[in-house]
């Protein structure tokens, strides 16, 4: 890990993978799956349906946007034929990223319509753990709770580079569920070097077409929604984000203004990445949450390929959380 706070590193076995092995609390990431709608629908099928048969042994599934690479209708396809199948198995959210807006995913604009239709408001409403939108009738930003291994969960599924008003609004609903420890799940927010993304950064959100609306607060970086949103709750445990190339990872633990240690994570594995194949080869990112012990292990795998990644930016363990605060 390229800057190490209590990050162990870790090796385990492929086999303690298996449902029988129950875990306090697993969580799946889904890195930017961009390729796999595009050119490898094999691969994101492979992903899902070993989700869905590991579902007893998972309580949340979070994709990190960039659904698709073209914002193209056959590209949505494919992602709705992988994602149905968690449908009434794992209740699961997804971030649009900079390549699922505008015409061509080019981000001239929020225009998020495709996005929208394929994986519709009425659809997700209708779910036990659906909480609420910011703007009824759209899915960019979301609010869903769970409650496992004695904890209840918020997590809040925020935009490409949130507005002021989105954060104003994330706010508000961490602030109706103080007894809830908070997931945010965004596409950009930290950078490669386990720094939050800020000047100087490559892609950073408000480099994008939506960045030419110079108004105040249309578009916030890693940096900035540290600043307005995710360094003011205490409760705020994980934030996940994908979307940087280099080596595709981060990690950095930060303090709260309350005192609160905060872990914020990027992966990325798709293609532009140090080492990526077959535009990411399906890895995952599964975390053991340990609420008792205050640690998460973090793991990288494929189902596609039935292998790990398991050098340290890949595989370890964080301590020191509290889900218990």
């Amino acid at each position: 890990m390229k800057s190490v706070i209590k990050i162990l590193f870790l090796c385990l076995a492929v086999s303690e993978m298996s449902c029988a092995v129950q875990k306090p609390v697993r969580i799946v990431l889904m890195p930017d799956t961009q390729n796999y709608a595009e050119t490898h629908p094999d691969i994101f099928n492979s992903q899902t349906e070993w989700i869905a048969a590991q579902c007893d042994s998972i309580a949340f599934v979070l994709q990190q946007g960039d659904i698709t690479n073209r914002n193209a209708e056959s590209q949505w396809k494919v992602a709705v034929e992988a994602m149905s199948r968690l449908d009434g198995k794992v209740p699961y959210v997804m971030a649009v990223g900079n390549h699922d807006l505008g015409l061509k995913g080019r981000t001239r604009n929020r225009d998020s319509e495709l996005f929208n239709r394929y994986f519709p408001y009425d659809k997700y409403a209708r779910t036990k753990n659906f909480g609420g939108a910011f703007e009824f009738g759209k899915m960019e930003n979301v609010w869903y709770t769970f409650r496992t291994g004695g904890v209840k969960w918020l997590v809040l599924s925020l935009e490409f580079g949130p507005r002021d008003s989105v954060l104003a609004w994330a706010g508000a609903v961490i602030d109706a569920h103080s007894r809830h420890k908070v997931i945010i799940n965004t596409h950009a927010y930290l950078y490669s070097d386990d720094t939050r993304m800020g000047p100087g950064d490559k892609w950073l959100p408000e480099s994008y077409g939506i960045g030419k609306d110079k108004s105040s607060g249309s578009v916030n970086n890693g940096e900035q929604m540290w600043d307005k949103l995710i360094g003011l709750y205490s409760n705020i445990v994980f934030v996940f984000s994908g979307h940087v190339l280099n080596d595709g990872t981060g990690c950095l633990i930060s303090e709260g203004v309350h005192g609160n240690r905060v872990c914020q994570m990027m992966a990325n594995y798709q293609a532009g990445t140090v080492g990526s194949v077959n535009g990411g080869n399906g890895f995952l990112r599964i975390l053991d949450i340990d609420a008792k012990n205050g640690r998460v292990v973090v793991r990288s795998y494929s189902p596609y390929t039935d292998t790990f990644r398991t050098e340290p930016d890949h595989q370890f363990v964080v301590e020191g959380l509290d889900y218990k605060r």
